[in-house]
């Protein structure tokens, strides 16, 4: 098995850290990735002291973009978003309202949310109200309702359906009684 390798950083890498953070890797992932990429290279003193103003640098913008997402989390507190969308006569969606589409909906809103922000365990495929959460890290979450509507009225299909359904009820109970009207004569006949 290979030994881990020991890299500093020369840019920010995603989940990995940021420039002049020395980081231990897996060999693969630094011989196939970090290092054709000129994101990381073996450290050296001198090379770390080059990195302090960049560091530095990264840090003060790491500090900036999270208040931004506190101020954006603060803001998204007991928000309520409005979403209308075509659907059938059963309140079911044409399409799913997805990660990329609540995303879309926050930023023409005002909020600057990405689609990795939006937690959404499966898209909504009906008609109705629900919560999803938007998260930027750990500690930086907040939930919001999401209230899917139709783009036309449903009502005037949920009366029809429930005519529909008084209708074959009566039809079942009509032809229920039919068999027994059957089955009573098919008796007198063996009586008789």
């Amino acid at each position: 098995m290979a030994r881990p390798v020991e890299l500093l950083l020369l840019r920010n890498v995603e989940n990995l850290g940021i420039v002049g953070d020395i980081v231990t890797v897996r060999a693969g992932y630094a011989r196939n990735f970090l290092l054709p990429h000129a994101l990381a290279e073996h450290p050296t003193a001198e090379k770390v002291e080059l990195l302090k103003e960049a560091r530095a640098k990264a840090l003060a913008e790491i500090a900036a973009l999270r208040q931004r997402r506190e101020e954006t989390i603060a803001k998204l507190e007991g928000f309520a978003m409005k979403l209308v969308r075509s659907c059938n006569d059963q309140g079911a969606l044409y399409g799913s309202v997805t990660q990329r589409d609540l995303a879309d909906a926050l930023v023409n809103a005002g909020f600057p949310v990405d689609e990795r922000a939006v937690r959404l365990a499966n898209p909504f495929r009906r008609v109705g109200s629900y919560a999803c959460t938007i998260q930027f890290d750990r500690d930086l979450k907040v939930d919001i309702a999401i209230e899917v509507v139709a783009d036309r009225s449903l009502v005037n299909a949920e009366e029809a359906e429930a005519a529909a359904a008084a209708t074959e009820e009566a039809l079942a109970a009509a032809e229920k009684e039919d068999a027994d009207e059957m089955a009573r004569k098919g008796r007198r006949k063996q009586r008789d």
